[in-house]
């Protein structure tokens, strides 16, 4: 076990975590909804310190982040648990595992889905392998914020870069610790529904927008992505306020519309339809979106990044192949045209 960082001690030897907008607090003896930050004795510790449940090589468009370092690999981490539940989680086995169980059996389910993999290891594999991303993902990485943290800090180092993959649910203390050392996020938003993220996801609309807000404040590149379920968040009116939100920060933030597939809690929902997605597609440019992208689909016509100035084609991607085409230092070399984002 690990102590952490993010906590507050309170009366009778309770905790306040201060990792992620859960806030819980918690009882001595016990965890918080995520399953793996434990009280024990008044002191919060992280129990899946050094515990990767997935340890991975991708490609950094996979993330998904298209203005970052294009064509380079990402290692990527994740550990089980998450401060969520949502019901069509792709990675449930693992995110979920930490739930429902006694605290007594929790370092056992810990070590059943994980490998030991400690921070040094990680960037040691990185160095080694001319990896020049971490990426912490997989799960929610708020829930293992000083695990997170104390390896972009090392990787910083080394010259290694590191990301967010996240359900928006960081504290500002969580933000304020890792912005020296994370220089971009992917984040989720789910839905523009109360109610869909309290039913589906157990979480609060709000806290993922005032986390978009101030990841964007605190300088991390950010780039938004909408998982669109039908019959869910797919409706018009949705899909535009997702939209208008987005380009009210910043119309040159990439907003990744992705298809839904079955899993979990609703294999019987059916997968999203190509029409639906590009019907988003052209929501979001109406809404005055600059990058606007489709993913999960074999249709590779809105995964290309195009100079929203010329039309020239900037970078081309085929699947996770990328070739960056008329893009030299961040600028269209056609038009001059300055384009956000972080260039290799």
């Amino acid at each position: 076990m690990h102590e952490a960082i993010l906590y507050k001690k309170l009366k009778d030897k309770r905790v306040k975590c201060k990792a992620c907008r859960q806030a819980c607090a918690i009882s001595e003896g016990k965890t918080g909804i995520c399953g793996v930050r434990l009280n024990k004795e008044g002191k919060l510790y992280l129990m899946v310190y050094g515990k990767a449940s997935g340890a991975n090589t991708d490609p950094i468009e996979k993330k998904p982040l298209f203005h970052f370092m294009p064509g380079e690999k990402a290692f990527s981490i994740g550990t089980i648990g998450c401060n969520f539940r949502c019901e069509f989680c792709q990675n449930y086995e693992t995110s979920q595992a930490s739930k429902g169980i006694k605290v007594n059996e929790l370092m056992k389910t810990i070590d059943r889905y994980s490998q030991n993999l400690s921070p040094k290891e990680i960037v040691k594999h990185c160095r080694e392998n001319s990896i020049l991303i971490i990426a912490y993902t997989y799960n929610e990485p708020a829930i293992f914020a000083e695990y997170a943290f104390d390896t972009a800090k090392l990787a910083a180092k080394e010259g290694i870069k590191n990301v967010f993959v996240s359900n928006g649910y960081e504290t500002e203390e969580t933000i304020d610790m890792i912005a020296p050392y994370v220089q971009a996020m992917n984040i989720d938003l789910k839905s523009f529904s109360d109610d869909f993220y309290k039913k589906i996801c157990g979480g609060k609309l709000q806290n993922v927008l005032d986390t978009i807000k101030y990841a964007y404040k605190k300088g991390i590149w950010t780039e938004i992505t909408t998982l669109v379920i039908p019959g869910k968040n797919d409706s018009d009116d949705e899909l535009r306020k997702i939209a208008k939100f987005i380009a009210g920060i910043d119309k040159e933030m990439p907003w990744h519309i992705s298809a839904f597939f079955p899993a979990y809690k609703m294999i019987d929902v059916q997968s999203t339809k190509y029409e639906t997605l590009r019907k988003a597609h052209d929501i979001g440019k109406e809404e005055g979106l600059k990058y606007v992208y489709v993913g999960n689909v074999p249709e590779e016509k809105y995964q290309q990044t195009l100079c929203p100035e010329c039309n020239a084609l900037l970078i081309k991607r085929e699947g996770y192949f990328t070739e960056i085409d008329q893009l030299d230092n961040g600028k269209c070399k056609k038009c001059g045209q300055k384009i956000k984002g972080i260039w290799k």
